[in-house]
């Protein structure tokens, strides 16, 4: 019984798996489309894409970006008590404070682009143009996210996955080939690296318009469900519409918030470093091109890993929600003791591979490109995986718990950190883009040193350390050596990356693997939560890896 009350507990880490493995196909598939995209803008254009990005995403998530996390929360909430007719009026309330919401932050972005390059952003030349491209985003991605909350809220990842894949895949047919047209048709003018970056931000809305529409056809689809569902409510009690609101906003407003301080300390990063080294006398195209390279191939990069722990987090919410509701305070320890897990498993190699094979993995992804600035701000900088997953699931599991407010204060405390430090570190050392990369690791790990005090605090959680932390790390620890020595091996064999960096990559998955194993980090039960994981725990078998 306690076996199935397990596997039965465990099944988040299935369906955030799904999500996981949806998240990394659509990181693999920007990093893939990237490269000709950056090819064809050039270093100066990925720095006013970058920052186009920056105005986009702070904006997105004050208008709508908690959305999805907010309605699954508080559809998993009432479904858990099954009072569905309420769940579903929160969802009907949701859909239009994301119109509304949405709408207007994106009318701003398209008629306030002119303001935003003039008085912020004015080292960007024609940064305006990708940005009223992207304003009609805005709107759609607000309405998107309360479909994803609603299928999230009712534990299924599937929908918000495959739209998610297909939206990544026409942004990339459509940013590469906008961009060059864009480029080509413009190439006279003196705003010819902001309309390739116009490109790219076309492709990013033509993907959203994709996945929203894939989400309405599911949510057509799944309406007859809800219908029966309500039919069969015979425990909801009316509530009123001023209320319904007040709850949203209650909920919405902290998760925004934390989100914002976090996407703050980008704005607050491009805005330094601008101020910083054009008083030490670079010029405008000198660090568009250093801010290219630390937000095109450093950040992009490290977000591959670090999705697996948004994707943990947001599988995690409805789970926990519905154990906390119910007291069960033993489910409540298992679940966040197994996510944390989970990531740690994840973060530690990944923070490992991309250390040791820096530079071969920015030569190879990024042949046009400053592979040696690129490579050290990964060497330097890749320990941020473990810290973001970190802070993402302790974050999700203090909202979960109706601390709301606890992931906002701790963002808060740490972007104020991080600011003095990275001003210190521009204004006194001759560092340059590599404070960003420092200010990047420790903006994380403050964070996630704070949740843990509260998670410890209000959950009375003693996290076990030996399997979730010490065999991850050495583990990760020979894993690198082995890949760090495979690669040089069969470089100076063949002085070919990409013959060198396939093994190397190879052997230490597999290495990891048994490590990981042999040491007792898994047991077989928890094997099987992985994706796949029966699968390997046959191998496993076979080499002896496993108990029984």
């Amino acid at each position: 019984m306690q076996t199935s009350d397990k596997k039965k507990s465990n099944s988040f880490l299935k369906q955030g798996s799904i999500l996981a493995l949806a998240s990394i196909l659509v990181r693999v598939i920007g990093m893939i489309y990237r490269i000709p995209m950056a090819n064809i803008i050039g270093d100066e254009g990925n720095g006013i894409y970058s920052a186009a990005f920056e105005i986009y995403n702070i904006l997105l998530i004050i208008s709508s970006y908690g959305m999805p996390m907010a309605v699954s929360k508080m559809v998993s909430a009432r479904c858990a008590q099954r009072r569905y007719r309420n769940a579903y009026f929160i969802v009907k309330c949701s859909m239009v404070f994301s119109i509304i919401t949405g709408g207007a932050a994106a009318l701003f972005v398209y008629f306030g682009a002119d303001f935003l390059e003039s008085n912020f952003f004015s080292k960007y030349h024609g940064i305006a143009i990708p940005l009223r491209v992207l304003a009609p985003t805005i709107f759609i991605v607000a309405v998107m996210g309360v479909f994803r909350g609603l299928f999230q809220g009712k534990n299924t990842m599937m929908p918000t996955a495959v739209s998610q894949i297909f939206e990544q895949i026409i942004n990339a047919f459509v940013s590469v080939a906008a961009a060059c047209i864009f480029m080509r048709q413009h190439s006279a003018s003196s705003e010819v690296s902001a309309w390739g970056a116009a490109g790219g931000t076309l492709g990013t809305c033509m993907g959203a318009v994709t996945a929203f529409l894939i989400l309405f056809l599911i949510y057509l689809l799944y309406r007859p469900i809800m219908k029966k569902q309500m039919k069969r409510d015979h425990v909801s009690a009316q509530e009123s519409l001023s209320l319904t609101y007040r709850l949203i906003f209650c909920t919405v407003i902290p998760i925004i918030l934390s989100q914002t301080v976090y996407q703050l300390s980008g704005i607050v990063d491009v805005t330094l470093f601008n101020a910083a080294m054009g008083s030490k006398g670079l010029s405008d195209t000198t660090v568009s091109t250093l801010l290219g390279i630390y937000s095109t191939k450093y950040r992009i990069l490290v977000s591959v890993p670090i999705a697996i722990s948004t994707a943990i987090a947001s599988s995690m919410i409805p789970g926990l929600v519905s154990s906390f509701m119910k007291r069960d305070m033993a489910d409540v320890h298992q679940k966040v003791g197994a996510a944390i897990k989970f990531n740690m498993l994840i973060a530690f190699p990944s923070a490992m591979g991309l250390a040791v094979l820096s530079r071969p993995i920015i030569r190879l992804l990024f042949p046009g490109s400053d592979y040696i600035i690129g490579g050290t701000m990964l060497l330097t900088g890749s320990s941020c995986v473990i810290f973001y997953a970190l802070s993402t699931v302790t974050s999700g599991v203090l909202q979960s718990i109706d601390k709301m407010n606890l992931p906002v204060y701790h963002s808060l405390a740490s972007l104020i950190v991080h600011m003095i430090l990275v001003y210190a570190l521009l204004k006194y050392t001759e560092l340059g883009a590599y404070a960003l990369v420092i200010g990047n690791v420790t903006y994380p790990l403050l964070v996630c040193w704070l949740n843990g005090r509260a998670v410890r605090k209000h959950l009375a959680l003693k996290q076990e350390i030996t399997k979730t932390f010490c065999i991850p790390l050495l583990s990760s620890v020979v894993m690198g050596a082995a890949a760090y020595i495979i690669y040089e091996f069969f470089f100076l064999l063949t002085h070919r990356i990409y013959i060198a960096i396939i093994p190397s990559i190879m052997a230490a998955v597999f290495l990891y693997f048994c490590m990981v194993l042999k040491l007792g980090g898994l047991n077989r039960l928890e094997l099987y939560d992985f994706p796949m994981g029966r699968r390997m725990s046959v191998l496993a078998d076979k080499l002896h890896l496993l108990g029984h």
